[in-house]
């Protein structure tokens, strides 16, 4: 008589940090390649993380239709609202003028860090 051996991999327990903070500040480069492209090729990095945030991939080409720039300040409030981060509109306003390029590396940070904070424990005794 044939015995059905069942083996059941242990469930690991996610653990994600969350803050009702940004997670890096504005000038903070994790990545020295997606700063340099952010600097050199603008355009084309914050359309990219417009896309991987789910909006049109074109979105941050509105930018150029007036005084604060209204796709990054609007990407701004999205990431802060969609992560709970706690901030001001005037603070949004200030780094989408004077820190545009600045302000989408942190808005990709953070999209990085919410997206992949995973740390696998596994729940039973080793041993």
């Amino acid at each position: 008589m044939a015995t059905k051996l069942v083996i059941q991999q242990p469930r690991p327990i996610v653990v994600a940090a969350s803050t009702d903070q940004w997670t890096t500040s504005i000038c903070e480069c994790d990545s020295v390649n997606e700063c340099c492209f952010s600097v050199w090729c603008f355009p084309c990095f914050a359309c990219i993380t417009a896309r991987d945030h789910g909006q049109c991939l074109c979105l941050p080409l509105l930018d150029a239709c007036g005084l604060i720039p209204p796709a990054t300040l609007s990407m701004r409030v999205a990431t802060r609202k969609r992560y709970g981060i706690s901030d001001t509109i005037c603070n949004d306003c200030v780094y989408s003028f004077f820190c545009g390029p600045c302000s989408w590396c942190q808005i990709r940070r953070e999209m990085k860090y919410r997206l992949h904070p995973v740390t696998l424990l596994n729940n039973r005794p080793m041993g």
